[in-house]
């Protein structure tokens, strides 16, 4: 026990407030309760929280249902099984526990519940940075309970168990996953006999959801250096077990300004450059798979050394079965199949003799996701040579004034085909079929190459002059 640590005043008056008034409660109704968990590891890293965790030594149920209707709260969510229950009170979340003891079974992660003590609670969460519980009764407010030395650990910046890891992680394997998510997140070190345990028990992982996987992944991605995350996760071979597509980038390497580079590092640092640029997780993502072919389409060339001809045709095509296999949300495929597959175009567009054709064709293959596009391009450059960074963003910051000049002088920013698919149907005798496509195409093509510009008019008459050419092309097609 410790009593030096003062998590008051918070910063935010609404949450003490708050928490005084549950003191309260417990008091007038005669509960022991305790703040515990993430809300005081993150008072005593001094960041901010709207999330508390209340642990009752009692009835966490009936404290629930009298606490809601104390605080006039709308949302109680009871997990009857589990002990537990959930309040939302406007912008904050109350998640309330009875004390409980757990034991587990070998085929799943779901514990067997029954009542506890204290400390049956405390020792059964996941690391000693979230052991630390709070009191909040008048008697003993503020008292700082530390069973498992957390406290040290936060100042350590270290992340272990309070138990045994091994049977920690043996028991609800998905702890491993939010060990390397709270390493990454807090910038933590993970103690070696906890990376031992993770390792040992990487197979376990298999009985865990992969929707529950992909949750704590995916918030590793969303940190602020989110190889941190991705380096654990290869030291100990979980992420062979998990994301075998990913693993298999390391020890591939690959030949680029007279050195040699392994792409799976490369691949970590264009993630954390994308981090610091974007928060957007799907950009994120691409820059992840960006080079995921690299390892099936690598070959040897005398002259230049490894070759990955095609890695990124290929490593689009590989995106919906990643996506599939991983169970990753499914509504982001295109976007990030679009970026992998396009990330090599850009800086091929640096010759000052290319085309204008060139430009519009990546222009209206990346449409919205352009600017996109050009960030994972720029975050796509490594190199321990300041020198060669800079004059690859030069040569992007190039492609790009090239890239807005033909924007603005051919308004490409909203490109179709500039005559509507009725109109074609009624000039041509057409049916709704491929064959409209067809003529969208060849109108599309034309503004593209630089035959026409982007008009109505120009299409129009386009169609009009090569009517006779066209209508043989689409003969099958007409109406009877």
């Amino acid at each position: 026990m410790i009593s030096n640590i003062n998590l008051f005043p918070e910063k935010d008056p609404t949450i003490t407030s708050l928490i005084e008034k549950i003191g309260q409660f417990s008091d007038l109704n005669n509960f022991e309760s305790y703040i515990v968990g993430g809300y005081v590891r993150d008072r005593i890293l001094g960041r901010s929280r709207n999330e508390l965790d209340i642990l009752v030594v009692g009835d966490g149920i009936k404290f629930s249902k009298l606490l809601s209707k104390e605080l006039g709260a709308k949302n109680l969510i009871i997990y009857k099984n589990f002990r537990t229950a959930l309040i939302e009170l406007n912008e904050v979340k109350i998640e309330i526990v009875g004390a409980r003891r757990e034991s587990y079974r070998p085929t799943t992660r779901k514990p067997l519940v029954e009542k506890g003590t204290f400390e049956d609670d405390i020792k059964r969460r996941d690391f000693t940075i979230n052991t630390i519980a709070f009191s909040i009764n008048k008697d003993r407010f503020g008292e700082i309970i530390d069973l498992f030395d957390g406290y040290s650990d936060i100042q350590r910046r270290l992340i272990r168990t309070p138990l045994d890891p091994f049977v920690t992680f043996n028991d609800d394997p998905l702890r491993i996953m939010r060990a390397f998510r709270f390493a990454t997140q807090l910038k933590f070190d993970v103690d070696e006999l906890t990376l031992d345990a993770a390792e040992e028990m990487r197979e376990r992982l298999k009985i865990v959801s992969k929707e529950r996987i992909v949750d704590e992944f995916f918030k590793i991605l969303s940190s602020e250096q989110p190889s941190i995350g991705l380096s654990l996760m290869f030291k100990t071979k979980v992420l062979e077990v998990l994301y075998p597509e990913v693993a298999a980038m390391a020890g591939v390497e690959q030949r680029k300004d007279n050195h040699h580079k392994d792409v799976f590092w490369h691949t970590l640092e264009v993630l954390d450059n994308v981090a610091k640029v974007s928060n957007n997780i799907w950009l994120r993502l691409a820059a992840l798979f960006h080079d995921i072919a690299k390892p099936i389409t690598k070959a040897y060339d005398e002259k230049v050394g490894w070759t990955f001809h095609g890695h990124e045709e290929m490593g689009a095509r590989m995106v919906k079965k990643l996506f599939q296999k991983y169970k990753f949300p499914i509504h982001k495929i295109d976007y990030v199949k679009k970026l992998i597959r396009l990330h090599l175009r850009p800086i091929a567009l640096v010759d000052e003799n290319v085309s204008d054709s060139a430009l519009r064709r990546l222009i209206v293959s990346a449409g919205d996701d352009l600017n996109d596009l050009i960030t994972l391009c720029r975050c796509d450059i490594t190199s321990k040579r300041p020198e060669k960074i800079q004059e690859y963003q030069r040569n992007y910051d190039l492609v790009v004034k090239k890239i807005h000049d033909v924007l603005e002088r051919d308004k490409l920013r909203a490109f179709k085909s500039p005559v509507r698919g009725e109109e074609i149907m009624e000039m041509f005798n057409l049916t709704p079929s491929k064959a409209v496509g067809m003529i969208k195409k060849k109108i599309e093509n034309a503004i593209l190459d630089g035959t026409i510009p982007n008009t109505y008019e120009a299409a129009k008459e386009f169609l009009q002059q090569h009517y006779d050419e066209i209508s043989k092309e689409i003969e099958p097609y007409r109406r009877n």
